[in-house]
């Protein structure tokens, strides 16, 4: 599903709508991204209004958008659960099985999304496929494994190309690499999921299995609500 709307103003009615979830007392997760930026100043928003609130941020790029919009925070190091995380996403499929990590911070991502009690990912249009794998698949790697991870993702029929940063090498918050990986369509992410874990030295990629619990997907100024269904 594509928009011929201002991106933009699509990925803001998104997080709006995901943000009408926060309530009053709520740890909320904070993301990573384009997308997550409009869901932190909407938090920040209900904050001004009087709502009392806490989050925590996936990244030190949305840790110091959140401190600058008067949103509280706490060290995930020390926060074993967290009430609701809202994210963006690179792509989302029907199944709410998604690819996240273009922002570089798919790691803490998932350690939040994982100690959350429901998350939910925000995004336009564009962002809605019936099949992953039109974006790249990022993973974070170690810099002393990057050549062997290198040599093992190909070797699962995918090109890595080592992101790089205006300074030479991107490095995440955790000082590591990353690798947007080409698989072309992806049929099995179970199962690449599970083959990527297996290297060493990759401590991290960008496919959420289970952890979405539901998707605001904006198009055209109209925002869609998808739910996991219940198993």
């Amino acid at each position: 599903m594509s928009s011929t709307r201002d991106p933009d103003a699509d990925k803001r009615l998104a997080a709006l709508a995901a943000v009408a979830e926060v309530e009053a007392g709520m740890l909320v997760g904070l993301g990573t991204g384009s997308t997550a930026r409009h869901a932190i100043d909407a938090v920040g928003a209900l904050i001004a209004k009087g709502m009392r609130l806490r989050a925590v941020a996936t990244s030190l790029a949305s840790a110091r958008q959140a401190e600058g919009v008067g949103i509280p925070l706490l060290d995930m190091a020390d926060t074993a659960a967290v009430d609701l995380t809202i994210d963006g996403t690179d792509e989302v499929d029907s199944a709410l099985i998604a690819i996240k990590g273009a922002g570089g911070a798919m790691l803490r991502e998932k350690v939040v999304a994982a100690a959350s009690a429901r998350m939910v990912v925000i995004a336009d249009g564009s962002k809605r496929v019936a099949r992953l794998g039109a974006a790249p698949l990022p993973v974070e790697v170690v810099p002393f494994a990057l050549a062997s991870v290198r040599a093992r993702i190909a070797a699962l029929g995918a090109e890595p190309m080592l992101r790089m940063a205006d300074d030479g090498p991107y490095r995440t918050d955790q000082g590591n690499a990353v690798f947007d990986c080409r698989f072309g369509t992806v049929p099995d992410p179970r199962g690449l999921a599970a083959r990527l874990q297996a290297i060493p030295g990759l401590v991290g990629h960008g496919l959420f299995l289970d952890e979405i619990a539901c998707a605001y997907i904006a198009a055209d100024g109209v925002v869609s609500r998808i739910e996991r269904p219940v198993q």
